[in-house]
């Protein structure tokens, strides 16, 4: 089941006026309460982003991260992501620890830290543990 969308600019705007704001360096949140038993999302990537290439990569790693934190059972929120200027330069994985913790901020439950929760699809790349290769140049 996917969250349900944000269309309207009214939605968009009583969010952005109502609701509180949390920033990290990729992202920004904008969380509003609401009556309502489904939780709505809106994905946002201005022209600062870049051109249409970037900010539909934007918008796609987004919802990636987005799926993987948010769980669809927490109430009655309107949630709006902005994408930054940095978004679409970042990893999969980097944007998704940005989800993480804009989320730790706003005090929303985050699905990943569930103990019966699946691993994150998207993970940083593992460094070589043994001794510096001999090969290289001194």
């Amino acid at each position: 089941m996917r969250y349900r969308p944000l269309r309207h600019n009214s939605e968009f705007g009583r969010v952005y006026a109502r609701g509180k704001a949390y920033v990290d360096h990729a992202l920004v949140l904008y969380v509003l309460k609401t009556r309502a038993k489904q939780t709505r999302v809106g994905l946002t990537a201005t022209k600062k982003v870049g051109c249409a290439v970037q900010r539909n990569r934007a918008r796609r790693v987004m919802k990636a991260a987005i799926d993987e934190h948010l769980d669809y059972n927490i109430g009655g929120y309107n949630l709006i992501f902005v994408a930054r200027a940095a978004t679409p330069r970042l990893k999969s994985w980097q944007v998704s620890r940005a989800v993480a913790r804009l989320f730790r901020a706003a005090g929303l439950p985050d699905k990943a830290l569930r103990p019966d929760a699946p691993p994150p699809a998207s993970r940083p790349p593992r460094r070589p543990s043994g001794p510096a290769p001999e090969d290289a140049a001194p």
